[in-house]
């Protein structure tokens, strides 16, 4: 297995489409080398923010393939997760012969397996796929938390690499950070509000909805962070809230698609049974994005006034 340096931000990719809902590889690839230029660490396609639960097995190779292609020299880490098995299992090794460096598996949802089932899952896909593979805990999707001491099992896996934490819960995440530390094990944010606390009590960084938007701001801030420089990140922290209030008023991705189109950065069009951002938000959310668009050409000009 090559290892891959999880630490940083890794922005969860949206997935682009026509008005026919047929995925728009050109906006995509795009999209990929845009993020690529402005330094994130790695990116993360067909995850949730993707909206991988109504894309065909096909289309969900299709884009990790498109994303690879497009990218010189970052880590791409393909969402491959289900909550079944064999499907997550297939979905693995697909994306491993597609080029993938490594696996993001949402833990399986709405089954509900116990915490020696949700081991026995990740433990099979471990086993037979040899690429650094991301534990990925999201109980507001699933159903179902893993909890710390399954989080600690997992981490003594070859192959599981990392644990991207979304539960909400700080205490139990800062637990999971506390208890691999001797292991080779990185703890990243799945929520971008709690990337800078995260960061705080061991984490390595985040995979990011927000940095589909603000990849620069958001590398000031983590990079600060993994640094030492609380100051500057909590600056940052603060710069990107709003943001990162607006990005989640209704399910994600539909905000966050909604600020693409608004930046020009790809369509806001959805696959049902998702919608469009409701009226009510939109005004709100261009606003917000005017004001971070300053604040991140403010960080911007700074970086390269001291080069």
């Amino acid at each position: 297995m090559t290892a891959i340096d999880l630490s940083g931000v890794f922005p969860a990719m949206c997935t682009p489409f026509d008005e026919n809902e047929r995925i728009d590889f050109e906006t995509l690839q795009t999209d990929a080398q845009r993020l690529e230029a402005a330094g994130v660490d790695g990116l993360v396609p067909v995850g949730s923010t993707g909206e991988s639960a109504t894309l065909s097995h096909d289309e969900h190779v299709r884009v990790v393939e498109a994303v690879i292609e497009a990218v010189d020299d970052v880590p791409v880490i393909a969402g491959t997760g289900s909550n079944n098995t064999r499907e997550a299992l297939e979905l693995s090794e697909r994306a491993a012969e597609a080029g993938a460096d490594g696996l993001l598996l949402i833990s399986p949802y709405y089954n509900k397996p116990e915490q020696r089932g949700l081991v026995e899952h990740f433990r099979t896909i471990a086993d037979a796929v040899d690429l650094p593979q991301i534990v990925y805990n999201v109980p507001s999707r699933t159903g179902r938390n893993i909890e710390p001491d399954t989080a600690v099992e997992l981490s003594s896996h070859e192959n599981i690499a990392g644990f991207k934490a979304a539960s909400g819960d700080l205490g139990q995440i800062g637990e999971i950070a506390e208890r691999t530390t001797d292991e080779d094990f990185a703890v990243l944010s799945g929520d971008d509000a709690l990337t800078l606390p995260v960061i705080s009590v061991g984490g390595t960084g985040t995979i990011s909805v927000a940095a589909n938007i603000e990849p620069e701001l958001t590398c000031a801030m983590v990079g600060a962070a993994l640094d030492g420089d609380y100051e500057r990140a909590r600056q940052l922290h603060h710069e990107l809230g709003p943001l990162f209030r607006e990005l989640f008023v209704e399910t994600n991705p539909i905000p966050v698609k909604e600020a693409m189109e608004i930046r020009g950065y790809g369509p806001a069009r959805m696959r049902s049974p998702l919608t469009r951002l409701s009226e009510e938000y939109r005004d709100e959310l261009e606003a917000v994005l005017a004001d971070v668009e300053r604040d991140a050409t403010a960080v911007v000009d700074a970086s390269e006034g001291d080069r």
